[in-house]
């Protein structure tokens, strides 16, 4: 069934085609019980403004000395007199301390002050975990055109052509800004840029750092955030959920209630501007490159706040994660998440062999190591299945030393602590969970649907992946993206105000401390066994190569699943307005899970992440995104979320 968002929501614009010109289809979904809303008495109206030119960033010569090449980690936490049930007042509020919420809180921090929430350290993010780099068209030999038609390609032409010429252009500004601030990357010996080249990049375009581009990143952003003194960074805090009224047919986005981790208090921060900076959901799954914190909190929350959702089923596996059991001493001790192995270990000459030592990607495509990550994941499954092994080898060791040891000086540590020299001896492999091309869907300045939410970086799907991501495209769109919602937020910041009273609108979580240690304890254990469980049925029947049958089974033993664990946390004596961190990690990870398995189920063809074996071909009529529209019934788990009726002036 086609339809439009802008029809719905009367606020965001949104292109109603991809790049073929077919209008959006709606997701299939699952029934469920209503929210309730609780009734306030009506407030004065004032409207929001709407979104307004994009801010132009002009560009600036900057001068190498200012890179400071040594890798360190800034920290900072607001000591700050935050009191439970106290209101805490800011005009931006941004969820995540990546790339994306970052480089935004820099930017908006000149307009207003900004409170960055992070659930774990500041560094802790993908972003840090990034190992491959950034592609920019930086090379007089590339091109605009170049950059977009690798895109395209990789995205299986699903992408939105305007998203993806938006980021191609803006990009080399985005990096040029990023070594103006203290990035430092990788440059060759004629002192420029060095660029290298990755799966289904056709140029040489990737900045990096070695293999610790993220870290770099994040390590320069983190400085700049330390040093501005309108920007407040409360760590160990975690986002419950988004503070919402209703206007009429608009939902208006009023801050969130935040769980202080450390101390288990619930704090409320009311903000005229809230960006979504929160990442993806790797952990729905059981083997995932992505940080613990990477739980699917902002699409999950965004999802309950009536925001648009679309393309969760194209979840991308990263086809080369270390594979522990094929090392010679392992760890003693399971990882939180698997180790990644970049993109660049190919690009820069790497070999893919069975155990027999048989190359086996050319059979597969004519690209070889360079076919994009869906080829190459899905070449390395049939590997495995067919042979019955649990890893391949990825060997680089035909390379000289000095230039493996120079290019991946951190993968090299990470491999010959545990006996293993990938100088000299082929790295075991295995595909893992990396990246959700799907998220909160963003028109082009990262705007959604609910006036006053920003989305960026992976929590948004903005058009520019489409159905496969295009190897260190991700951070490039990040970068792009929180600079294009800056002006928008500021706009509407302006013509915002925070109301009397309106900390008091929403019935105020808590936190359980009556239930008892014991009980916590239980409950706890619990939701670890059933986070467990759901992890397993994403892998058996929503991995890398699907059917209608698994897809099926998965959502009938996910529903029953999450009754049962919400019937079990009732039983212990749980009620609605309680929340703690695992159980509404949990409560997101369910809600994710059932995204990605609902738009799975909508999509009757195999496209770029999305194979099933029951639709195996390309079908150009359905070369169209999957839209889930607000109001759709995927959440049955208890939530502590209220709507407040009317917009607050």
């Amino acid at each position: 069934m086609a339809s439009s968002v802008a029809a719905r929501t009367g606020y965001l614009q949104f292109r109603e085609s991809s790049c073929s010109g077919q209008q959006l289809c709606g997701g299939q979904t699952s029934r469920i019980s209503s929210i309730s809303l609780k009734r306030c008495k009506p407030k004065d109206l004032s409207s929001s403004s709407n979104v307004s030119k994009i801010l132009r960033f002009h560009k600036s010569g900057y001068s190498h000395s200012q890179i400071v090449k040594k890798l360190q980690y800034h920290k900072t936490m607001v000591t700050a007199c935050l009191r439970d049930g106290s209101p805490n007042y800011f005009d931006f509020v941004v969820i995540g301390s990546g790339v994306a919420g970052l480089r935004y809180a820099l930017e908006v921090a000149k307009h207003g002050t900004v409170a960055v929430i992070t659930k774990a350290e500041p560094h802790e993010s993908n972003t840090n975990y990034a190992q491959g780099g950034v592609s920019a068209v930086l090379c007089p030999l590339d091109s605009i055109e170049s950059h977009m038609q690798d895109t395209i390609i990789a995205g299986a032409y699903l992408c939105d052509e305007e998203t993806v010429r938006v980021v191609c252009t803006e990009g080399p500004d985005r990096i040029r800004e990023l070594i103006a601030m203290g990035a430092s990357f990788d440059h060759g010996e004629d002192g420029n840029l060095h660029l290298a080249r990755e799966g289904g990049h056709s140029h040489h375009r990737i900045v990096h750092a070695a293999d610790m581009t993220g870290r770099e990143i994040e390590r320069a952003l983190l400085n700049a955030v330390v040093n501005d003194p309108n920007i407040s960074v409360f760590e160990h805090h975690f986002a419950i959920d988004l503070l919402t009224s209703q206007d009429g047919p608009n939902t208006v986005c009023h801050g969130a209630d935040i769980l202080n981790t450390a101390t288990k208090e619930v704090l409320r921060f009311i903000s005229k501007v809230t960006l979504l900076a929160s990442g993806g959901a790797g952990h729905i799954y059981p083997s995932t490159t992505n940080p613990p914190v990477a739980t699917g909190d902002g699409i999950a929350m965004a999802h309950r706040a009536q925001a648009v959702i679309s393309n969760m089923e194209f979840v991308q596996f990263h086809p080369t994660a270390l594979a522990d059991e094929g090392l010679p001493s392992g760890p003693s001790t399971m990882r939180e998440n698997a180790f990644l192995i970049t993109e660049a270990v190919r690009g820069d000459g790497g070999i893919l062999y069975n155990l027999n030592m048989e190359r086996f990607m050319p059979f597969y495509d004519e690209r070889a190591e360079l076919a994009p990550r869906d080829v190459v994941a899905r070449s390395i499954d049939d590997q495995l299945k067919k042979r019955n092994e649990k890893y391949v080898l990825l060997d680089i060791s035909h390379k000289p030393r000095e230039e493996i040891l120079s290019h991946f000086p951190n993968i090299a540590a990470e491999c010959l602590q545990y006996g293993l020299d990938i100088t000299s001896q082929p790295i075991p492999v295995v595909p893992a969970a990396h990246y959700m091309c799907g998220g909160v869907r963003a028109g082009l300045q990262g705007e959604t649907n609910v006036e006053g939410l920003y989305v960026a970086g992976e929590v948004a799907c903005t058009g520019l992946h489409g159905a496969n991501r295009l190897a260190s495209n991700s951070l490039l769109e990040a970068l792009v993206f929180a600079r294009r919602a800056v002006q928008p937020s500021i706009d509407h910041m302006k013509s915002s105000h925070y109301g009397g009273n309106a900390a008091d609108y929403w019935e105020r979580p808590t936190v359980p401390k009556s239930l008892g240690n014991n009980v916590l304890d239980k409950i706890i254990r619990r939701t670890s066994e059933v986070r467990k469980e759901l992890q397993s049925i994403m892998w058996d029947y929503v991995g890398i190569v699907r059917s209608t049958t698994r897809l099926t089974t998965a959502e009938q033993r996910i529903g029953e699943l999450e009754l049962e664990w919400e019937a079990y946390l009732f039983q212990q004596g749980w009620e609605p307005t309680m929340v703690g961190l695992e159980a509404c990690e949990m409560r997101n990870l369910f809600c994710c899970a059932k995204l990605v398995v609902s738009s799975a189920l909508a999509r009757h063809e195999s496209r770029g992440l999305h194979y099933t074996t029951d639709f195996p071909d390309l079908e150009e009529s359905k070369r169209i995104p999957t839209i889930i529209f607000p109001g759709s019934p995927l959440n049955n788990t208890w939530s502590s979320r209220q709507v407040h009726k009317q917009q607050i002036c």
